[in-house]
């Protein structure tokens, strides 16, 4: 089974092609970070007008090269995201799937995120536990034997990556936050400045970072002798502290040895640091996709389409575009 995958969610305009599940046929990905860098964030109107002129463009690209007879299912991200960037990927989905004569398959962001890690690892096996960690969420997943999901705690306000982007803002370090903090954590010392862990002894699953962000401004406010180094390695110790200690509690109390970490602060370093000692300490198994199905992309989008439709799933085509969509 063939599937075309497209994902226009947030500022990756991406088009993707997948054979049975497991082979990559085509994968392309036009980002749009230098032009929202100026705007220190994504500006939704501005991405959904680049994603127009970008999908058309990677469509003739990838016709160039496989016969649009031979695509089997067309599958396409409809939520959550940005609506207006949602529905241009979700349109160009709907008219292929209808001008092909092939089934349509909705493919939910966050699912797709869980299903890289499956796309990159072919041999595993749920259940396992989920860290869904991106720009725009942060949640505890538990994966059931039937693939289906369970959110069993999430952030209250920001997300992880949205506390990257505020923090890397108020040093002065520009957008994305994520990257850029990561790098120069690595010369500063995490130890330096002891930042609150929200919610970390709390006996649910869910996180919350504004207070942590709050804190950091404080700190800058107040200080005027600090390097950026160490504040940017004191906040990122805070968070990744929070993500790993709820993580493996989840699944310590789930009686679950495989955890997989997931979505753009999924290909954060120090995440992978730690979790890697913490997993080597206790013997559990990890599981991480390569950096590029981190981010947004659409073969994670057309590992989704084919496991749905491979289960005889498919969409109607009067599907909406969902921003606020959930597990």
């Amino acid at each position: 089974m063939r599937v075309l995958g497209i994902e226009t969610s947030c500022d990756e305009t991406a088009v993707a092609v997948l054979d049975n599940g497991k082979d990559v046929i085509l994968d392309f990905t036009i980002s749009q970070i230098e032009i929202h860098k100026k705007f220190g964030g994504v500006v939704p109107e501005v991405a959904a007008r680049h994603h127009l002129k970008n999908l058309s463009f990677l469509l003739k690209e990838v016709f160039k090269q496989v016969s649009p007879e031979s695509i089997d299912v067309v599958a396409a991200t409809y939520g959550p995201g940005l609506i207006g960037a949602l529905l241009v990927g979700l349109s160009a989905a709907k008219g292929l799937a209808i001008s092909l004569g092939r089934p349509f398959v909705g493919v939910n962001h966050i699912e797709a995120h869980v299903y890289a890690v499956f796309l990159a690892n072919p041999n595993l096996t749920p259940p396992l536990v989920v860290l869904m960690v991106s720009g725009g969420h942060t949640q505890l997943m538990k994966v059931n034997e039937d693939y289906s999901m369970e959110v069993l705690g999430e952030t209250l306000d920001d997300s992880a990556g949205e506390a990257f982007d505020k923090i890397a803002r108020l040093l002065g370090l520009g957008y994305p936050g994520g990257p850029v903090i990561d790098e120069i954590s690595k010369k500063g010392d995490p130890k330096k400045y002891r930042f609150p862990r929200p919610l970390l002894d709390d006996s649910s699953y869910n996180f919350s970072f504004a207070g942590l962000k709050t804190a950091v401004l404080y700190f800058l406010q107040k200080e005027e002798n600090y390097r950026v180094e160490d504040v940017a390695a004191s906040f990122q110790e805070a968070v990744m502290d929070v993500l790993v200690e709820k993580t493996f509690r989840l699944a310590r109390n789930l009686g679950i040895r495989k955890i997989a970490f997931v979505g753009g602060v999924a290909a954060n370093s120090r995440l992978r640091e730690k979790v890697r000692e913490r997993a080597s300490k206790w013997h559990y198994e990890i599981f991480f996709p390569p950096l590029k199905l981190c981010t947004d992309n659409a073969l994670m989008v057309a590992k989704a389409g084919y496991e749905k439709a491979k289960r005889g799933i498919f969409s109607p085509l009067d599907l909406n575009a969902d921003p606020n969509l959930n597990v």
